[in-house]
C-alpha cells in the first residue's frame, strides 16, 4: 500500500534529517588564523584565501566530513617583508608546495560539539592531528530573513583551534629551524559561519 497524505509529508521529513546536508563556507564571515612566538611575543596573521567543504550530518556526525584548501601565499601578518619572506624556502616554499590541506577521516560527537581527526600536510608532510571543534550555534531563518539572505534556510558557526610544531612538516629550515626567535608550536584558529539552502 502506497502511503498518502500526511504520511508521505512524515516520511519526508524524516528522511531529509537523516541525509547529511553540505553548508556553503561564508568566507567573508570566516577566518583561518594562527599565532607563533617571534622571542617572547606572540605574532597573529591568518590565511586570507581558502577553499572548505563542509557535510555536516546532526543526526550522526560520523557521516560529516571537513575538508580544506589554504593558498599558502594569501599569508597575511600585517607586514608585507615578514610574509615575503614567509612564502620562501626558509618557511614555507610556497612556490613548490602552494597549498595547505586538510582532510577529515573521522567525525565524532562530543556533546553538542565535534572532535574532527583527519590527515593535515603542509609542504610534503601529512600527519594525522585531533581538532575539537566547538558548535557556537544553529539558527533557522524565518521566511522574510531567507528572502534577505537570497535563499539561505538555516545558518551555523563552529570553532576550532589545534596546536602543532612548525618543525613537524618542516617549515623553518636552517638556522629559521631554532626555536629561539621564531617558536615552534604554532596555535591554528579556526572560524567558520556556514549556511544551507
Amino acid at each position: 500500500m502506497q502511503p498518502v497524505g500526511d504520511e508521505i509529508d512524515v516520511k519526508e521529513r524524516f528522511c531529509a534529517v537523516l541525509v547529511p546536508v553540505e553548508w556553503n563556507v561564508d568566507s567573508t564571515h570566516s577566518k583561518v588564523g594562527f599565532s607563533v612566538r617571534h622571542f617572547f611575543t606572540p605574532v597573529e596573521g591568518s590565511f586570507d584565501q581558502y577553499s572548505a567543504e563542509l557535510v555536516w550530518d546532526r543526526e550522526n556526525p560520523a557521516n560529516s566530513v571537513i575538508n580544506t584548501t589554504i593558498q599558502v601565499d594569501s599569508i597575511n601578518t600585517g607586514n608585507a617583508d615578514r610574509d615575503g619572506h614567509l612564502m620562501t624556502p626558509d618557511f614555507f616554499d610556497a612556490q613548490t608546495w602552494p597549498e595547505i590541506t586538510f582532510r577529515s577521516t573521522a567525525v565524532e560527537a562530543q556533546g553538542d560539539d565535534l572532535l574532527v581527526t583527519g590527515d593535515l600536510t603542509i609542504k610534503d608532510v601529512t600527519r594525522q592531528v585531533q581538532m575539537p571543534v566547538r558548535l557556537l550555534g544553529v539558527q533557522e531563518l524565518a521566511p522574510e530573513m531567507q528572502q534577505m539572505f537570497g535563499g539561505i534556510v538555516e545558518v551555523a558557526s563552529f570553532e576550532a583551534e589545534l596546536e602543532v610544531d612548525r618543525r613537524d612538516f618542516g617549515v623553518g629550515t636552517g638556522g629559521w629551524a631554532e626555536t629561539a626567535v621564531v617558536g615552534g608550536p604554532v596555535t591554528i584558529t579556526i572560524q567558520i559561519e556556514a549556511n544551507r539552502r
